[in-house]
Order: structure tokens, then sequence, then C-alpha cells
């Protein structure tokens, strides 16, 4: 039994172990989540090649070596070689996290299948059984939670914080955090509105 979790990594050290397509989808992850990323590999596809003229990653050029593991918190291994992914779980030490793109069954985590509409994030995972699978159910939540969740996502966090901060009344901060979750204020941007306005006359009564 796997534990979900969604981790703050930014700022903190990741290494990428390959330089092909897998690394390169792999390492575009965690640069967007904001990780301070190294990818050891003798060569770059294109993809990842532009991300280190960028700036965005850092790159040893060079085969991989257990040292080139130290301080890091995760660790992708991603090559075309089984040996040395094997080799890349077995240098790291017990602190750290390794995933192995291909045997799940010795990997520490995996890697979900991710929607993100702003502030809503969506991971699917079949604890590597079937990648195809939660890539099918991936394309079904990209449908259902549209790019509509982006405006709305920011509608509820300021109004949350509004209600937490100003609101008193217990009962009367649980309603009003009720109402502004039901679908009217996804569908209806002028509902939003004139929330923001009797949440502002809240805080000011």
């Amino acid at each position: 039994m796997l534990y979900p979790i969604f981790l703050e990594i930014k700022g903190r050290p990741a290494v990428v172990i390959g330089g092909g397509k897998v690394a390169a989808r792999k390492t575009a992850g965690l640069v967007e989540a904001g990780a301070n990323v190294t990818v050891i590999s003798p060569e770059l596809i294109p993809e990842l090649g532009t991300m280190f003229e960028n700036g965005k990653i850092q790159w040893r050029k060079k085969p991989f070596s257990s040292n080139d593991l130290d301080d890091a918190l995760l660790v992708i291994a991603a090559t075309n070689d089984r040996e040395t992914n094997l080799k890349v779980k077995e240098a790291a030490g017990p602190n750290q996290l390794v995933t192995i793109a291909d045997n799940p069954a010795a990997s520490d985590f995996h890697v979900p299948s991710v929607v993100r509409r702003g502030k809503l994030n969506l991971a699917v995972s079949t604890s590597g059984a079937s990648p195809t699978l939660a890539k099918k159910v991936r394309g079904e939540l990209e449908k259902k939670y549209d790019e509509r969740y982006v405006d709305y996502l920011e509608f509820l966090d300021e109004s949350r914080t509004k209600i937490l901060a100003k609101v008193i009344d217990s009962e009367r901060k649980q309603q009003l955090l009720k109402i502004i979750a039901e679908e009217e204020y996804l569908l209806d941007k002028e509902r939003r509105l004139e929330m923001a306005e009797l949440l502002n006359k809240e805080a000011e009564s």
C-alpha cells in the first residue's frame, strides 16, 4: 500500500539519471515544481539540452557514479539500461527516495499522472500496474475538470482566507465555506462577485 502525498520540493535537490525521453518527462515535472534538478548523463536529448541552456537544470556530462546522489532528496533512475538503474537504487542512502522508471516494484515512490488546474492538482496512480490506464483516467479528468477550475480555485482560496480571518461566528463560518463550494460558483462568475461583496460586508459587520 502506497502513501499518497503532495510534496513541497521547491529549492530541494533532485537527481535524474538518464538523458532520454523518460528522463526529460520526469525532469520537466521536477522543474515545474521548483526543484533544484541535476541530470546525470553523457548525452541529452534536445528537450533536456534546452532546459540546461536556459539554466533550469544542472548537467553532469558523465556516466552515473554513486557520489552523484550526494544530498539528493529525490532520485529518478531513467536510463535505458536496467543494470544502471538498479545500481542507482543500490547507491542511494536510507533517507533518499528513489524511483526506477522500468521497475516499479523496486521503487520507493511512483510519479503519478497529473492534471493541474491552477491550485487544483489531481493525481492518478495504478501503483505501476498500468501507466496506460493511468493516462486514460487522466484524460477523463482533464475533460471533467476543465480550465474553468483555474479561476474557480482562486475564488475559493481568496474567499476561504476572508472567511477564516474575518467571520467570527463558527457556525456562520462553516456555512459560508460550504456555500462557496457549490457548483453555481463554478458556473457563474457573477455569483462569485456577489459572494465577494457579501464577504466584504461580513468582514465589516
